[in-house]
């Protein structure tokens, strides 16, 4: 019976010694180049949005709150004693801050019937006044902000009533103050029975709140 001698497994040679190590070195390298890429991307990133915050912000806001003549309103706001974000907001609801005619006959940005044009030159002094300088921004704003003042003081500083007349006429605020027993003092939004001067209301109020938020320097508040 012949006895087998064991055979020592071969040793192992120095390249194949050194392959698995270099293997493992390689991939680390590629790792930290793929986290230091990473990492750079992610900062460049954060830079751009630094920079392109504030443009994108102002793009938002000039679609979905858009302010122009702030100038103009906060002059007429300080003349006419008024708040510059109600101004702002009766654009934003009347216009969106594009000035047009309507198919009522509605003029400009603050979207102004010639006949209450015609009543407010008469009651202010505007002689000169003619409807076509209601597409003057300056004039409209002026109009308007004086009927807004006119509106204030005939409804005891009630928005409420006095948004309500600018959308719905006077005559009617009068006929809804008498049937909703309330009151002046206690006249709700609630208690106007035309719901497009109630939405109309609503929405002003809203965009008040807004452009305090929003535009506090422009308007100077």
């Amino acid at each position: 019976m012949s006895t087998r001698r064991a055979t020592a497994p071969a040793a192992a040679s120095p390249r194949a010694r050194r392959a698995t190590p270099r293997r493992s070195a390689s991939r680390a390298h590629v790792m930290r180049r793929r986290i230091i890429a990473a990492v750079v991307a992610i900062t460049a990133l954060g830079l751009a949005g630094l920079v392109l915050y504030p443009m994108l912000n102002h793009a938002v806001k000039e679609i979905t709150l858009p302010l122009r003549h702030d100038d103009i309103i906060r002059q007429q706001a300080a003349r006419k004693h008024l708040d510059p974000a109600l101004i702002a907001a009766v654009i934003y609801a009347e216009s969106k801050f594009n000035a047009r005619d309507s198919s009522t006959g509605a003029k400009g940005l603050m979207q102004i019937q010639p006949d209450t044009a015609r009543f407010i030159a008469r009651r202010s002094g505007g002689t000169a006044f003619t409807v076509a300088d209601l597409s003057d921004p300056q004039t409209n704003i002026s109009y308007g902000s004086y009927y807004l003042r006119y509106l204030l003081d005939r409804y005891d500083g009630n928005a409420t009533l006095a948004l309500a007349a600018y959308n719905g006429g006077e005559t009617n605020v009068d006929g809804w103050i008498r049937t909703s027993g309330h009151g002046r003092a206690g006249f709700r939004a609630s208690d106007i029975p035309f719901s497009e001067t109630r939405a109309y209301v609503d929405r002003v109020l809203q965009a008040r709140r807004d452009y305090r938020d929003n535009y506090s320097r422009e308007l100077g508040l």
